[in-house]
């Protein structure tokens, strides 16, 4: 069973940045799909922002050109950098790992409020 730890949430103004992260009890080198989504309170969660070997990262279009999805093998952990943020960002974010076995993954989640 593999675990997911998110960390980096918290309270920020409009206009500034977090950087999330998601630290994996197992190596992810053998994940077919990492991904961000976030959970707005009374919305459905979405996807935020997904990478797979061997492609570029793929983004919603609200947060393009804003969010940045990153890895790190030797860390084990997988990145979301947020820039710009705006009051309509604020959520609950989880990463989910899906491996070539199947494995599907999520973590705990993080909050992020971003204020006017």
């Amino acid at each position: 069973q593999v675990q997911l730890v998110e960390s980096g949430g918290g309270l920020v103004q409009a206009g500034g940045s977090l950087r999330l992260s998601c630290v994996t009890s197992g190596s992810i080198t053998w994940v077919r799909l990492m991904g961000w989504h976030r959970q707005a309170p009374g919305k459905q969660r979405e996807l935020v922002a997904q990478i797979t070997p061997g492609s570029a990262p793929t983004y919603a279009d609200s947060v393009k050109g804003r969010f940045t999805i990153s890895r790190d093998d030797a860390k084990n952990t997988v990145y979301l950098q947020m820039n710009s943020l705006k009051p309509e960002d604020t959520a609950v974010y989880y990463c989910n790992l899906i491996y070539l076995s199947g494995g599907n993954y999520w973590g705990q989640g993080t909050q992020v409020t971003v204020s006017s």
